[in-house]
């Protein structure tokens, strides 16, 4: 917005686009607006197209609406994504219209109007799309555009930079009176090619969907250069007043505040974190006029219903580095927060307004440090963050031209605790039973702990895989991000010997996901040897790794989950071995015992804390697993006189079942200690090896 490099360029190929039919010419430019924040954010924003179509019912051509559907994002939209509507049944429904008071029941009247029983239910948008009498329509919501819908001065902004070419209209809330008041400026405005809504963004239209495509591209330009122009030599927010910390300071600081908001803000579900320290946000939270902006809310529907109305401004000053203090004044910020979010509703509330929803801010800014955002899933979170940003720009640019002005309060709260709005939070699938747990897996790319990983992921979890095989690692990461998408998948290499190294893993998972719900304590080797073979120094790797290293990795996590205060699951993959004594296998033996007991241990100690400590014993789980990929292998086939291909065979027939254990038992095994399910139990091992008498625990 501040200079000609921004500028949009179109992307439309018409070589691509020459045999689409009108709705393929509807998807592919509204992908292509969706490709592009400064266009729109994710999620928001509509498309539609009126179509010739063969009706079904009667074979004979009928006008027909595609309009994105409810809920949708024009970025990832696909066919299936559109809502289709009879173009004269929506006409019809301005007989049943009983005016602005009853306005929401049109909505009701939407699914009668569907063509060929498209299923996907049409948005609140679908009357403004409608009665615009042109054959395409985009609706976007551009920083550009609504920095100038922002203003106080926004009707004389949108007649300086566009003329003739672009109208104004005053705040209305989306709707069907808004569709009517659309169609009453286009019939009285014919030569008009849109329009700029106040607090709200930008509608244009065209016969031809190209031409709307870069309709819509050459509007933003304008505003864009205008803007440039406008703000090249204003500082922006007033100047700047605190200096930012270094990048590895930042996320220092971040790793410390984070866990501590999650407890606070965790309590009817739990949260998980994004943390944004981009330019555009360091920016606006080191800025003079940061705190007066902040607290005049949003402005545009689609960014207070992602990000509430206002954000929370943290008490950190840079030059100080006062996090212990902020730390200490946390409890009374956010109490804060909670109240005066509770007397807004209450100031603003009707008479069947859905009940109080979660006070708690979503959006933290830190001087200095950057912005923290938590929400009931990472993505959600990443996506409120991303919507603040298009806050920012918004105000960057109204502040510097003109006077910001957020959405009037009243206004604001219609939208946020709109029936409608509350009925579609209604409809939303129960959440997993992991949702907005983040998991530490070590020993990640390994099979029992990638099995295990997978088993969280697909449970709603969070998952952070941790593991010193960095190629392994990098693998099994991105197959995760691209079976469970990039939000809910990190990795970490990290040597669980190296106490700097865990702590340093666990600041990372606290700045990647908020903080740590479980602890999957997974790393190992394996070793074979008489014991006048075993040498110290096998003795001691033996002890390092599977005693040590599960110290280590639990007494960070520990800490974690005191700061957050919501308890935690730790669950220990031990082996068989550890109850049951096998031959030439003393310090894998040993030092697998010492993990059992070390868990009763922590089990005591994490109790009145919430945090529970359970172990998961496997037994000859070969496949997949690392440990069976070198002279363990070996060493074991030959305690056992037989060869590789007959050991597995062996274990199998050795069990009182007589079955295989595979990474998935574990996996499942070490769900149920992280689940609700075992919500009452710590201090307990479970045996995962298809029967071994030896291993009996009582």
């Amino acid at each position: 917005m501040t200079s000609a490099s921004t500028r949009l360029a179109s992307l439309w190929d018409d070589a691509k686009a020459t045999d689409m039919s009108e709705p393929e010419k509807l998807l592919y430019r509204s992908n292509l607006l969706g490709s592009d924040k400064r266009v729109t954010n994710y999620g928001g924003g509509n498309t539609s197209a009126k179509v010739m179509e063969d009706d079904p019912l009667t074979g004979e051509k009928a006008e027909v609406l595609w309009v994105k559907g409810s809920g949708g994002d024009v970025g990832s939209i696909k066919m299936d994504g559109f809502a289709t509507l009879y173009m004269d049944k929506l006409r019809a429904l301005k007989g049943k219209y009983r005016g602005v008071d009853f306005e929401d029941e049109m909505v009701g009247y939407l699914p009668h109007c569907t063509f060929n029983l498209n299923p996907r239910a049409a948005s609140i948008d679908t009357p403004l799309h409608a009665y615009v009498p042109k054959k395409h329509v985009d609706h976007m919501h551009p920083d550009a555009i609504i920095a100038i819908a922002a203003s106080k001065d926004s009707k004389a902004l949108t007649q300086e930079i566009f003329g003739n070419d672009i109208g104004w209209l005053p705040w209305k809330k989306p709707g069907y009176e808004l569709g009517l008041w659309l169609e009453k400026f286009c019939l009285e405005n014919p030569d008009a090619k849109g329009v700029v809504l106040e607090s709200h963004g930008l509608f244009t239209w065209d016969d031809d969907a190209k031409v709307c495509y870069e309709l819509t591209l050459e509007i933003i330009n304008k505003a864009i250069a205008y803007f440039g122009e406008k703000t090249a030599d204003i500082p922006a927010f007033g100047g700047t007043v605190h200096d930012s910390l270094a990048s590895e300071a930042r996320r220092e600081v971040a790793a410390k505040l984070m866990p501590a908001i999650r407890g606070f803000v965790s309590g009817a579900q739990h949260m998980v974190g994004n943390f944004d320290d981009s330019d555009t946000v360091l920016e606006f939270v080191n800025a003079k006029n940061m705190r007066d902006l902040a607290a005049l809310g949003t402005s545009c529907p689609d960014h207070f219903l992602r990000t509430k109305i206002r954000p929370l401004v943290l008490d950190f000053d840079p030059a100080k580095n006062n996090i212990d203090e902020v730390l200490a004044g946390l409890d009374a910020q956010i109490t804060a927060y909670r109240e005066d979010y509770a007397a807004y509703y209450d100031r603003c509330k009707h008479g069947n307004s859905p009940a109080l929803r979660d006070p708690n801010a979503v959006v933290y800014l830190v001087p200095g440090v950057g912005m923290i955002t938590f929400a009931k899933d990472r993505a959600t979170a990443r996506i409120s963050g991303e919507f603040y940003v298009n806050a920012i720009n918004v105000m960057r640019g109204a502040s510097a031209v003109s006077e910001y002005c957020g959405l009037p309060e009243q206004e604001a709260f219609d939208i946020e605790y709109w029936l409608l709005e509350e009925a579609k939070l209604q409809r939303m699938p129960k959440p997993k039973s992991l949702a907005g747990r983040v998991a530490l897996v070590t020993g990640g790319a390994g099979g029992i702990g990638a099995a295990t990983a997978a088993r969280y992921l697909q449970e709603g979890a969070c998952v952070m895989l941790a593991d010193i095989n960095e190629t392994a690692l990098d693998e099994v990461r991105t197959g995760f991000a691209q079976q469970f998408g990039a939000d809910v998948v990190r990795s970490v290499v990290m040597n669980v010997t190296d106490e700097d190294a865990v702590a340093s893993a666990y600041a990372y998972t606290s700045v990647e996901f908020g903080g740590v719900d479980i602890l999957v304590s997974n790393a190992g080797i394996a070793s074979s040897a008489p014991v006048e073979e075993t040498t110290l120094e096998l003795w001691n790797k033996n002890m390092d790794i599977l005693s040590t290293g599960y110290f280590l990795v639990s007494r960070e996590a520990f800490k974690v989950m005191r700061t957050q205060g919501i308890g935690g699951s730790i669950v220990f993959v031990a082996s068989k071995n550890g109850l049951a004594a096998s031959p030439n296998a003393s310090a894998y033996c040993t030092a697998k015992a010492s993990e059992i007991h070390l868990a009763r241990c922590l089990a005591l100690e994490g109790a009145e804390a919430g945090i529970r400590v359970n172990v998961v014993n496997p037994d000859a789980v070969l496949r997949g697993s690392k440990i069976w990929e070198g002279e363990w292998l070996e060493q074991r086939a030959g305690t056992y006189g037989t060869d590789k291909d007959g050991l597995e065979e062996m274990y199998r027939q050795r069990s009182m079942l007589k079955r295989s254990v595979l990474p998935e038992d574990i996996a499942e095994a070490a769900y149920f200690f992280a689940s609700e399910q075992s919500s009452k139990s710590t201090g307990n091992i479970v045996n995962v090896d298809a029967g071994n008498v030896q291993a009996f625990t009582r």
